[in-house]
């Protein structure tokens, strides 16, 4: 999944950035305000993590002209502050999630495993789909019980699918969530990793829907 960081502090960034990409997120990063807001209103993310101290323009002002703009990706927010008003005015303003600093980077990874499950309307760390278990906490895929050994990348794309379960995702919404801004429109990557994927979870948990995308379906849903 695509994670939009944005922390101007430099040390912080770069321990989030690292917690991240080894639970296998694609994280694009910024560290001020105008950029912030401006690439969330324009590409697409699973959830934002955002510091309010920031450069240009603050957090929460970033926050509400998201929210205005009908941008309705979850966001966790940062503040070094965490006064009981700031985070009222946060939530009021669109803040799915607070955490004030300093945090364990636990917590903060928890905290936006359970934001991004919310978002699915899912309550447990697992999802279940027929046979296939996605344990969000431990990172793994099991089929009928047996882990599957997947690439981060053949990851991300199942977690994505089963958090999106019933829903055709396209395509390219696919790549940008598995490659972020490096990924190629010609290519045809995403294929060949549903190919593969599909070895490994069997050939008829992920339907084709040619023209428009990939689904799983919802049928059997549920948790532990």
């Amino acid at each position: 999944m695509r994670i939009l960081l944005v922390e101007d502090d430099t040390r912080i960034r770069a321990d989030i950035i690292a917690a991240l990409e080894a639970s296998h997120y694609v994280v694009d990063w910024v560290r001020e305000g105008e950029e912030a807001w401006f690439k969330g209103d324009t590409e697409d993310y699973a959830a934002a993590i955002l510091d309010l101290g920031l450069p240009q323009m603050d957090g929460m002002s970033v926050l509400k002209r998201w929210r205005a703009s009908g941008r309705d990706f979850p966001v966790l927010v940062l503040t070094a502050r965490g006064s009981w008003s700031e985070r009222v005015e946060g939530i009021d303003a669109g803040a799915d999630d607070y955490l004030p600093k300093p945090f364990a980077m636990e917590e903060l990874l928890a905290r936006l495993r359970a934001i991004l499950r919310r978002r699915s309307g899912l309550a447990s760390p697992q999802i279940r789909i027929g046979s296939i278990t996605l344990d969000t906490r431990l990172m793994r895929v099991s089929r009928n019980g047996v882990p599957l050994a997947l690439s981060p990348q053949e990851y991300r794309l199942v977690a994505y699918l089963m958090h999106h379960p019933g829903r055709v995702v396209p395509q390219q919404e696919l790549a940008e969530q598995l490659q972020g801004d490096v990924y190629e429109r010609e290519s045809n990557a995403v294929e060949v990793l549903v190919g593969r994927v599909r070895r490994k979870l069997g050939p008829d948990i992920i339907e084709t829907h040619r023209g428009f995308g990939y689904l799983i379906a919802e049928a059997n849903r549920s948790g532990p």
